[in-house]
């Protein structure tokens, strides 16, 4: 994998991306303390101040996505293509990416009618899953 580490502005050390390696390995979100504890599962000597920089660097530059939990906390996943938003099931967490046009115009036209330029914005739609909504 091409680590984005050195696309990031910051200097990539093993430990970086030893990072960016472990969150390439799997498909869902994970926190900060999630992330750490796999890594020191593998036997991995990265400290929990360098995930979160890490990760942070990451998100700042759109290399990964974060969404906010439910319980506040920030998560963190490879982010697979450009600006998309997320549905999240409330249950087992299982992420979909979407596309929404609709909201990117509704974004611009607000943006706009309140004499505001380059908005950006993050939409989490949280729900149950198909099979989630199957279980009693």
């Amino acid at each position: 994998m091409n680590t984005p580490v050195a696309n990031v502005g910051v200097r990539s050390t093993k430990q970086r991306t030893a990072v960016v390696d472990a969150l390439s390995r799997i498909d869902d979100f994970r926190s900060c303390q999630e992330l750490h504890d796999a890594l020191r599962g593998a036997e991995q000597e990265v400290g929990l101040t360098t995930v979160y920089r890490t990760l942070q660097a990451l998100a700042d530059s759109g290399d990964v996505d974060v969404i906010i939990r439910a319980d506040g906390e920030s998560v963190y996943r490879l982010c697979s293509r450009n600006h998309h938003h997320h549905l999240v099931c409330r249950n087992c967490r299982a992420t979909v990416e979407v596309e929404a046009p609709e909201v990117e115009a509704w974004a611009e036209r607000i943006a706009r009618e309140h004499g505001f330029t380059d908005p950006t914005h993050v939409v989490e739609i949280w729900g149950l899953c198909t099979e989630c909504a199957k279980r009693p």
